[in-house]
């Protein structure tokens, strides 16, 4: 039930969350939109001339964090409103704008996309709109949209392009947060059940190519639910790190272990040569396990043994496909804790006792 509600909270935070960025990138979209318009009515010839655009205009640039910005392509001359220089890593008139200082700013690995969108838009006449990071001077780096459009003479030939810049370093920041969320387990760092279930799908299309075996271990805490209602939820998240970080030491670079909810952790081991007993292969895997979880966790001022049971499943011996690998280890894993403290069952082999306190 605790961990119910920590899962509850966490899930709750994360809605917030959500919800809080959207409500923010609609209320920028509204204001970019808003200062586009008057960038538009520039190029159409028409000018800022009211008191009322003057100051929305400046307001939008405040709010929404945008500058706007003017380049000649003739004589590469470069305009920037106030804004965009801090932008940039500088400080207001610190630097004259120009061409040449923009692609400099701009992150090396960007540069080519970012001109090649500047070119089209001089040669089609379609709205240019960029994603790019730039470098500033002291070496960080920053996240920035530039949107703009072609200026054209009446002669209908293109003599400048004008648009606005904004920063969205925090919304990336963001977006990465989100992503990372949507993808691991917010309390370990490990991978959700989601990424498990990608990994192991592609273990398994690995193993195929390679006729090497796959093994999938369940690894349930024993006692779990005593920790915490005895010490509370804090000290119930202290054993799931620590049995976090004891599973990763086991692992290789090619090996997962992923939380998928509760005390519950799983277990990738891919490129197991196939001519080894499975016997064998489970003991060897399931010895570490207990080996490398067996050291007591220290909860305020006691030391409290962790036990486990484990439950293995190998592909291609046990099941052909992922799910039904994981229904056999999942079923291995509740046979072996039926059966007592630090268990492990193979498939439907019966419980070998390996390690107990």
């Amino acid at each position: 039930m605790s961990q119910l509600w920590t899962d509850v909270t966490i899930g709750s935070l994360t809605l917030a969350l959500i919800v809080a960025l959207i409500w923010r990138d609609r209320s920028l979209q509204k204001q970019l939109a808003e200062c586009r318009a008057l960038i538009d009515s520039l190029t159409e010839g028409q000018s800022i001339h009211q008191e009322g655009d003057a100051e929305r205009f400046k307001r939008s640039q405040y709010f929404a964090r945008i500058g706007t910005w003017d380049w000649e392509v003739d004589t590469d001359k470069l305009y920037w409103s106030d804004a965009i220089y801090g932008m940039f890593g500088f400080k207001i008139g610190e630097v004259t704008p120009s061409y040449a200082l923009f692609c400099s700013c701009v992150h090396p690995d960007d540069r080519v996309k970012v001109r090649a969108g500047e070119l089209r838009c001089l040669e089609t006449g379609e709205n240019h709109d960029e994603e790019y990071r730039v470098v500033w001077p002291d070496g960080s780096i920053r996240w920035l949209r530039e949107t703009g459009n072609v200026v054209k003479n009446e002669h209908d030939a293109t003599i400048k392009m004008m648009g606005v810049v904004r920063d969205i370093t925090e919304e990336k920041a963001s977006a990465s947060y989100l992503q990372h969320l949507a993808h691991y387990d917010p309390l370990t760092g490990l991978p959700n059940r989601l990424v498990l279930e990608e990994r192991l799908s592609a273990a398994l299309e690995h193993a195929r190519l390679s006729a090497t075996r796959v093994a999938l271990v369940f690894v349930d805490l024993n006692g779990f639910k005593a920790i915490n209602d005895h010490y509370g939820h804090a000290a119930g998240d202290r054993v799931l790190v620590t049995t976090a970080t004891r599973l990763k030491k086991i692992l290789r670079s090619t090996d997962t272990v992923a939380r998928i909810g509760g005390d519950e952790f799983v277990v990738i081991l891919q490129g197991l040569p196939q001519g080894n007993s499975l016997q064998d292969e489970a003991r060897s895997i399931c010895q570490k396990i207990f080996i490398e979880l067996a050291p007591p966790v220290t909860i305020g001022n006691d030391q409290r043994h962790i036990g486990s049971s484990l439950g293995v499943a190998v592909f291609p011996d046990h099941a052909p496909s992922m799910d039904r690998l994981i229904h056999i280890a999942d079923l291995a894993m509740y046979e072996a804790k039926r059966s007592g403290n630090n268990q492990y069952r193979l498939g439907n082999i019966s419980p070998i006792r390996v390690h107990s306190e």
